[in-house]
């Protein structure tokens, strides 16, 4: 067996561990035997030296990323073993050989036991995404891996990992480590979409939103609806789609809105009539007029760690009061966050105060999280970052 670098904890702080939680903290580190550079595999070991986990250091509050709780060379055997387990467990869940769902979540960090890694699926091309530097000098083996599990359904495997690691990808920038693809159209529940996979935000598209999209079509058909922050249109072709007499999707990025449209033509064709706004949701509900039926608030991550918790739930009350307020009566609010330091807790408290400074009554029809491809660790519940609250406001 490898010998790698040493991690000791303090007294009393491998708790955690020996509940199978997948980080540790830097407060919890006694010291280290050994001189590991960030993304070096290292043993955590407790003040005994006792060994507990194997996992990745790193600089930052988070300081080891926990890949085994049993000793491992983390050669090519055990990544390959990894992947086979989280591609078995969607085959089993039915994602591999739909026609009309061919975009999902392939492997899902923690989730899956790949703490900072995503892998995505559109059509054949998957896009890998690190979330940290030991996941990413892996990139070479994960490519490597994956095509030999799927053979002919990967046509190209593509690293994206720029935004989410701007040091460590200074030299190589982004690439295909596997053939070469264009943007790729998928299919997500029979309707169509275009996927910019290199330059879109994340990985190309939101995929942990396909199954409130799906959801939102029972709610839509002769209303008006607003898909705000709306990004490549997901709920708006959804809307459309189930019968909406009207759809205006805002976003304030420019590029977003192109590709909404771009979107919404290929359900529809290009004399869909429906309506795009290139600019701020606060400003759009300040308009006079702005009332709809159903109301889609999918807003970005307004808290990204901690400390921003407090300006996060204000903003998210703020936006939320002013959909409330601009709903007709007995209309719909799909209401999101996909902050991870926002709790459940958290959100549904601002949702209520948004509500009561309305005075409106408002009453929840669904509670909503990450789709079966985005599993949650039950040892790391960190991982359930997406929340969503469906209102009936009177």
């Amino acid at each position: 067996m490898q010998e790698f670098p040493k991690v000791y904890l303090k007294p009393g702080r491998d708790h955690s561990l020996k509940r199978f939680h997948l980080w540790v903290f830097s407060g919890a580190i006694k010291g280290l035997a050994g001189k590991p550079e960030e993304g070096d595999i290292v043993e955590v070991v407790d003040s005994s030296g006792n060994y507990l986990a194997t996992g990745h250091i790193q600089n930052g509050s988070i300081s080891v990323r926990i890949i085994s709780f049993e000793q491992t060379d983390a050669g090519k055997d055990f990544w390959k073993t990894k992947f086979e387990k989280a591609f078995e467990m969607r085959k089993s869940l039915g994602f591999f050989n739909n026609p009309d769902t061919n975009v999902f979540r392939l492997v899902h960090g923690e989730g899956d036991g790949f703490p900072g890694l995503i892998v995505d699926f559109y059509n054949g091309v998957v896009v890998i995404q690190a979330h940290s530097v030991g996941m990413w000098r892996h990139r070479k083996l994960f490519a490597e891996v994956i095509k030999e599990i799927l053979g002919e359904t990967c046509v190209a495997v593509y690293d994206k990992s720029e935004a989410t690691l701007h040091t460590a990808m200074e030299e190589e920038g982004e690439k295909f480590l596997v053939g070469k693809s264009e943007n790729v159209l998928v299919k997500e529940y029979g309707n169509s979409f275009e996927i910019d996979f290199q330059t879109g935000q994340k990985t190309g598209f939101f995929i942990d939103q396909r199954e409130s999209r799906k959801l939102l079509g029972n709610y839509c058909k002769g209303k008006k609806v607003a898909n705000i922050f709306s990004y490549t249109g997901g709920f708006s072709v959804y809307a459309a789609a189930s019968g909406a007499t009207v759809v205006d999707s805002l976003d304030s990025s420019e590029k977003a809105i192109e590709l909404a449209k771009k979107n919404m033509e290929l359900n529809f064709g290009a004399k869909s009539a429906h309506h795009y706004f290139a600019q701020d949701a606060f400003e759009f509900f300040k308009k006079e007029g702005n009332n709809y039926d159903v109301i889609v608030l999918d807003p970005p991550a307004f808290a990204k760690h901690k400390q921003a918790l407090n300006n996060a739930l204000k903003a998210y009350r703020r936006i939320n009061e002013a959909a409330i307020r601009n709903l007709n009566a007995n209309g719909i609010l799909f209401a999101f966050s996909c902050s991870q330091v926002v709790s459940k807790d958290d959100f549904r408290k601002t949702i209520f105060e948004a509500a009561a400074n309305t005075g409106r009554s408002v009453k929840i029809l669904h509670q909503l999280t990450q789709p079966a491809d985005h599993p949650i660790n039950i040892y790391h519940p960190e991982g359930e970052y997406l929340k969503g609250l469906v209102l009936f406001v009177e």
